[in-house]
């Protein structure tokens, strides 16, 4: 190890136990693991380091905070960096020395991966192999990693189970199939165990009331019809209004964000009992058009913003509704809100509340 690395891993260990923490570790430790979460300052990091941090794990976030927010860590310590910062990425794994990794950081809009598709090659796939890198320079051996299911672009049957092909019709599923390509022929090949969780529509905000999604200009439909309803957009736009269902509208399967926590809470658990290598479908098993999802937002809100009806997005497939018959039989994964309105109102109250969390969170 040179003298350089020496110096800033003692540096690295000193910071680590002198930054705030949020959770604090029960005194039973047998079941609990050190684990560090890329992208956990984000929507579905956060939730996630939240419902981990309440069993008592010990969690560290590393988040450049390009979209998360430093108060969204309600659990753990956070580093802000960079994965293709390969010297201070190797820093924190080697000092922390995490048992499992979750790897959610990642650049997620369809559409922009249709318009700049290198910047998703190299933040999703390259930052993702320097995560592979740092993980074996520490010898860690076990990843949870954030897929989508994009990986099936458009798919023969629905619901769609992890055996359909995956032929992404965008950069950004590209980018989620390479790398679960990448993590198979690493476990293939090593002492390397994985989970990827193919998530369908996460919507929806922590029941609680203290995180949720908050991105400046989101592109997710329920935000952006809630938004509308809040009157920071002058209308909400529906990209296309012919695709072959039986509105004319795309079809999604929505699953709120607690329920997603738990099957990543879950699926660590399996990932760790078992060592085997696996990947899930996350979703509920039955779709909304888009259609549907704004008259529901209508309803839950008491407002009729407008809406426009405007051409196609690129990279959007007509339908997509998960099976998840896997995550539950091998995870013993339930779902607790597989309630459409319930999703919407739990993203509306949190709406309500965001604009002034944001501005307590960036007062001096």
């Amino acid at each position: 190890m040179s003298v350089l690395f020496k110096r800033a891993a003692t540096r690295l260990t000193h910071n680590l136990q002198t930054a705030g923490t949020c959770n604090t570790r029960s005194a039973d430790k047998e079941n609990h693991m050190k684990i560090l979460i890329t992208g956990g300052a984000g929507y579905i990091g956060s939730h996630v380091a939240k419902m981990l941090g309440g069993q008592g794990h010990e969690l560290l976030v590393f988040d450049n905070l390009s979209s998360g927010h430093e108060w969204a860590v309600v659990a753990g310590k956070l580093v802000k960096g960079d994965l293709g910062e390969m010297l201070l990425l190797n820093e924190v794994m080697y000092v922390f020395r995490p048992e499992a990794v979750i790897h959610f950081a990642a650049s997620i809009e369809v559409e922009e991966s249709v318009r700049d598709p290198l910047k998703y090659y190299n933040n999703n796939v390259c930052n993702t192999l320097n995560l592979l890198e740092a993980m074996k320079f520490a010898n860690v051996k076990n990843l949870l990693y954030s897929s989508s299911a994009a990986v099936y672009g458009i798919p023969a049957a629905i619901p769609v189970a992890e055996t359909a092909e995956m032929k992404p019709i965008n950069p950004y599923g590209a980018t989620k199939e390479m790398t679960e390509r990448i993590l198979r022929d690493v476990a293939a090949a090593e002492d390397f165990h994985y989970i990827a969780l193919r998530y369908f529509n996460v919507a929806g905000a922590d029941a609680d009331g203290r995180i949720g999604q908050a991105y400046a200009k989101p592109t997710h439909l329920i935000t952006r019809a809630l938004r509308c309803a809040k009157g920071e957009a002058a209308k909400l736009s529906i990209y296309g209004t012919d695709y072959p269902t039986p509105d004319g509208t795309c079809i999604r399967d929505y699953i709120h964000i607690d329920d997603i926590a738990r099957a990543h809470v879950q699926a660590l658990g399996h990932l760790m009992e078992t060592g085997r290598s696996d990947v899930m479908n996350c979703g509920y098993g039955r779709g909304f058009s888009v259609k549907e999802v704004v008259s529901m937002a209508k309803k839950v809100t008491g407002i009729d913003f407008p809406v426009e009806e405007t051409d196609r997005r690129a990279g959007d497939p007509p339908a997509l509704i998960a099976d998840s018959t896997r995550l539950k039989e091998r995870t013993g994964w339930t779902p607790q809100h597989d309630d459409l309105e319930f999703i919407i109102r739990s993203a509306w109250e949190w709406e309500l509340v965001i604009g002034q969390k944001l501005l307590t969170a960036s007062a001096p």
